[in-house]
């Protein structure tokens, strides 16, 4: 087995890593990683990289945007591997938002069952569609679109 150089070509990096060489620019333009240059104008990354981007994926697999993913990988060397320390250090920052999401869904897995069980599809009474609707007392649909009396709007 051949010792894996130092730097990698963008081409090898997304081999390795599954990442498409676009999704690389990208990222490297949001600061998330970073790249050096050859004489040529090529880009070669540290393995290191490697390790960011396991780290960002993992992070957006769990629905942290990339401004959260950003925050947390300012928060590291730009040459350094996020290790599993750094993993549990940061992931605690995300625990309570995740925590959150998960309510909110779990609720709303309890509403849409509700709502799917009473077969009435009304929306001036659905609490998915229409909580606290204030336009519910004027019918159904879209009252402010339909036209006047007179024929306007």
């Amino acid at each position: 087995m051949s010792k894996l150089p130092k730097l990698l070509t963008i081409g090898e990096v997304a081999h390795r890593s599954g990442v498409a060489q676009t999704a690389l620019r990208f990222y490297e333009d949001r600061g998330l990683i970073s790249s050096t240059r050859t004489g040529g104008n090529q880009r070669r990354y540290d393995r290191a990289v490697l390790r960011r981007l396991a780290f960002i994926r993992a992070a957006q697999r769990v629905g942290l945007s990339l401004e959260q993913v950003g925050e947390a990988l300012a928060t590291l060397p730009q040459d350094h591997a996020p290790t599993k320390a750094d993993w549990s250090r940061l992931s605690r920052r995300w625990r309570d938002e995740l925590d959150t999401r998960i309510d909110g869904l779990q609720r709303l897995r309890d509403r849409l069952t509700g709502c799917i069980g009473c077969g009435c599809l009304s929306l001036r009474t659905c609490t998915l569609q229409n909580t606290d609707d204030q336009m519910a007392e004027h019918g159904p649909g879209a009252p402010r679109l339909r036209p006047h009396s007179d024929g306007g709007l």
